[in-house]
């Protein structure tokens, strides 16, 4: 049987914190392969582009009209034996790109053991029984907040933003701070500390969660009022991770964009992250974040399971929300992904222009990997190894050629493919000296053909 080589048509969301017109990657991918009677309209914000077989928003042969889901329900070896058998008749991830003009809920993903009881209790708001890891690239400068910070930091800013102490309250933040202090300098990763460290981190989070409206409201008046008039002086100038006058920036701006909301102060708690192009960051289930803004590759297990806190209009579930998290806090240095070098690729071109490579994001989980090729000046190639199992590629920059055995097919910015197991898939950049053909390849595998291990 050929393998195929499947162009796809890729639906769009638009949710209210997705870039608006021709500003949203998300759409310009849509529009390269428009679903019918779909233009960019310039004041709709567009927020999300879908790749996969989810039912949500399933992608589509855009030869036959026919939904991936469809066709790989309907010939498992598009899929490959061993992928099928371990995930069923699906593809085992979900992958978007994601267009953030304003900031997203402050949110966690359920474990699987919490998406059963979740998706029982409430198949409305937890549509799937799946966790959801999921992995961020950046494909744009990208703005968000990613776990607990070191506690140290919390302290600090219990000290120095009376807003945030208020919310939290006096006893809460002193048995924060005094925790924290008897623990400074020490080893803290014994049981005992870690839990006693934890248990406080919990509580203070907890307090702000549940404050009263009310307390939110003045709490917030405050808060907005020092950071106009405070600057770089903000929150005690900050601290080494956040300066005092990113935060003064980061709360004028999410409270002229929700208002009074307890995502204002949950920020103190967390990482403030940054991320230039082809940096990544990977998020277990139960990990605490928020995206601010960019424009990002995201890759996830196959699930649309939210528990949502702050920042949003949707749909709130605080208590699972304080009850899920694990409450483990690091630096976020140790929170971003380390991309390698891939190994299962073939780099050639006659005078081969320097700035290729092949980047492998390959996150401690099974359902899914991503590469990151970049092929600069024309004629670079890179010819992908047989995968025991399917990949989708999008481009995100440049044009070329993805080429599937004797079917070959022009790409360019936003094209979408599916490519059926077993293939050998190889990519060719066209255009000048300086340009850039970028393309992402999410892929799962659960066996190498070697020695059974995943790659």
């Amino acid at each position: 049987m050929q393998v195929p080589l499947i162009r796809l048509q890729c639906g769009v969301n638009s949710y209210a914190w997705g870039k608006k017109g021709e500003e949203s990657a998300a759409a310009k991918f849509a529009a390269a392969t428009p679903p019918p009677d779909f233009t960019i309209q310039h004041d709709q914000p567009y927020a999300e582009l879908w790749m996969g077989t989810h039912p949500s928003n399933p992608s589509k042969d855009v030869t036959t009209g026919r939904t991936l889901l469809d066709l790989v329900e309907d010939n498992q070896a598009l899929l490959s034996r061993s992928v099928a058998a371990r995930y069923g008749k699906k593809l085992p991830f979900l992958f978007k790109v994601l267009s953030i003009d304003k900031a997203l809920s402050i949110q966690a993903h359920p474990n699987k053991k919490l998406a059963e009881k979740l998706h029982a209790r409430d198949s409305k708001n937890y549509p799937d029984d799946n966790h959801k890891p999921e992995m961020t690239i950046a494909i744009t400068p990208f703005e968000g907040l990613c776990g607990f910070r070191p506690l140290d930091e919390i302290a600090h800013f219990l000290d120095n933003v009376p807003a945030l102490r208020e919310m939290v309250g006096e006893d809460v933040a002193k048995e924060f701070v005094d925790t924290v202090k008897k623990h400074s300098g020490q080893e803290t990763d014994s049981d005992d500390a870690s839990a006693e460290m934890k248990a406080v981190l919990r509580k203070a989070f907890a307090a702000v969660m549940s404050a009263s409206t009310d307390a939110l409201a003045s709490a917030t008046e405050k808060l907005a009022s020092a950071a106009a008039s405070q600057g770089s002086s903000f929150a005690g100038n900050g601290v080494s991770s956040t300066s005092g006058s990113t935060l003064s920036e980061l709360v004028t701006r999410l409270h002229g964009e929700f208002g009074p909301d307890y995502g204002l102060f949950v920020l103190f708690f967390l990482n403030y992250v940054t991320l230039q192009p082809g940096e990544a960051l990977f998020l277990k289930a139960d990990d605490i974040h928020a995206y601010l803004s960019g424009d990002v590759v995201e890759c996830m297990a196959a699930s649309d399971n939210v528990v949502r806190a702050g920042l949003t209009p949707k749909f709130k579930d605080v208590d699972t929300l304080v009850n899920m998290l694990t409450y483990s806090y690091a630096p976020i240095d140790e929170q971003k992904m380390r991309p390698a070098d891939y190994p299962y690729v073939k780099l050639n071109r006659a005078g081969y222009s320097s700035g290729s490579e092949v980047t492998l994001y390959d996150p401690p989980i099974d359902e899914f990997s991503v590469v990151r090729t970049l092929l600069r000046g024309g004629g670079a190639k890179a010819t992908f190894e047989q995968l025991d199992g399917p990949s989708i590629v999008i481009c995100t920059s440049g044009k070329g050629k993805i080429s599937v055995g004797p079917t070959v097919q022009e790409v360019k910015e936003g094209y979408v493919f599916f490519v059926g197991a077993t293939a050998e898939v190889v990519l060719e950049s066209e255009g000048g000296e300086d340009d850039e053909f970028i393309t992402f390849k999410a892929f799962c595998e659960v066996e190498d053909h070697s020695n059974g291990e995943k790659l």
